[in-house]
């Protein structure tokens, strides 16, 4: 038996007036959707356990079959592993955001303007980041560059360090000054991002995005703070050789820490724009040649939520329908045995620009054992109305084991 999960990210969401009462995912055409839907096992999860941030770093901890309460331990020690940055027992792992805040003189009374500085390119983001990290990296401190806005600083011996901090998308367009780092040692931090805006500032990569209308990188901003994880092996736990696919450090990341091969592909991007097809086609390759499951993870309907637009969120979810699902179906005769989960990992509502912690909906299609189904659309209203799960781990049990109740 062959396991392909897809995982789109933030594809959930609420119902809005502008579409007439529907979600996205309801008021998006998706053929290839509405063909696999009346043969599917459907349902909802619940992916985030209760006490724990909606992040997707617990979401996509839970999908991938491990329980956050007893494997969590921070989102950036997953891209670190991702971007194969060593970490020791008492380092701490920092997101570092390049955002665009607004251009008040005092810091705290400033506002996040842009969580992703215009979804930076990720050249652009390497020199700022290579420049922050000569004039503020040093024994303690070492910044490191990743994909897009996302990057990574490592604090040395920082691992019992009391800190409270705030994910830059959860506070888009709004003032940071109650959200800036909190806790006996956050002044350190807050002091590395004031450092930051004078440095970026007078950067030539600004300068350049400034006069071509574009949002500058005025400034760092620390979150997703955590310490390195213990991962039981994949294959160990389930007795499948498995892939990710992913441009996104975070999932690239969990699938490595659980010994998940690591598929890069060309022009996929972690952005709303990206290479869909690619994805697929590097998840079937992998599955052609001898992996028995694969991890496939698409940011696009995420950060289309997290920029609150509407029209990019439906042109993201119907750009998985056809590019994803389209060529998937057209090549599912070429296996003998292939079962499919479908599923995001958490909503992010448009109104509201960052992740919630409600149950998600879930799509199980197995090739050779369909399962009619009364339920005739994905989408979140029907899989409120089938099976439920309130321990989002155990999806994958039960995916792996016969994909139905």
């Amino acid at each position: 038996m062959k396991y392909l999960l897809i995982l789109a990210d933030g594809m959930a969401d609420y119902k809005i007036e502008e579409l007439g009462g529907q979600t996205p995912l309801q008021y998006a055409r998706t053929p290839n959707m509405d063909i696999l839907a009346p043969n599917s096992f459907i349902g909802a999860v619940r992916t985030i356990p209760a006490g724990y941030p909606p992040g997707s770093d617990v979401a996509n901890l839970a999908v991938m079959g491990y329980d956050p309460r007893q494997f969590y331990t921070g989102r950036s020690p997953l891209e670190a592993a991702s971007m194969g940055i060593e970490l020791n027992s008492q380092d701490l792992a920092l997101r570092c955001n390049l955002v665009t805040l607004s251009s008040e003189r005092n810091y705290a009374d400033k506002t996040m303007v842009d969580y992703s500085a215009g979804e930076i390119s990720s050249a652009e983001s390497a020199s700022l980041i290579d420049s922050i990290n000569r004039k503020l990296g040093n024994q303690t401190f070492a910044f490191y560059p990743g994909i897009s806005y996302r990057h990574l600083m490592i604090w040395k011996s920082g691992a019992d360090k009391s800190i409270e901090l705030t994910p830059p998308h959860d506070i888009s367009d709004r003032p940071i000054g109650i959200h800036l780092p909190q806790g006996p040692d956050g002044e350190v931090l807050l002091n590395l991002m004031t450092a930051s805006e004078e440095i970026m500032s007078e950067h030539p990569v600004n300068q350049s995005r400034v006069e071509r209308g574009l949002n500058p990188a005025s400034s760092l901003w620390f979150w997703g703070e955590g310490t390195k994880p213990q991962l039981d092996s994949f294959e160990m736990k389930y007795r499948l050789k498995g892939s990710v696919v992913s441009a996104v450090d975070l999932v690239k990341g969990l699938g490595i820490c659980a010994g998940l091969r690591p598929v890069k592909v060309e022009g996929a991007t972690g952005g709303i724009v990206t290479n869909f097809a690619g994805k697929i086609r590097a998840a079937l390759d992998e599955l052609k040649a001898g992996q028995d499951f694969v991890y496939l993870h698409i940011e696009s309907p995420d950060e289309a939520g997290h920029q609150g637009d509407l029209k990019a969120k439906i042109w993201a979810i119907e750009q998985i329908d056809q590019e994803v699902l389209g060529l998937l179906r057209a090549e599912i005769d070429g296996f003998d045995d292939l079962r499919i989960l479908l599923l995001p990992d958490h909503p992010t509502p448009l109104q509201l620009k960052t992740h919630t912690a409600e149950p998600v909906p879930f799509l199980i299609f197995d090739k050779n054992h369909l399962y009619p189904s009364k339920l005739k659309y994905f989408n979140e209203e029907t899989a409120s109305n089938g099976h439920f799960i309130e321990e989002g781990h155990q999806l994958m049990d039960l995916f792996i084991s016969n994909g139905r109740g």
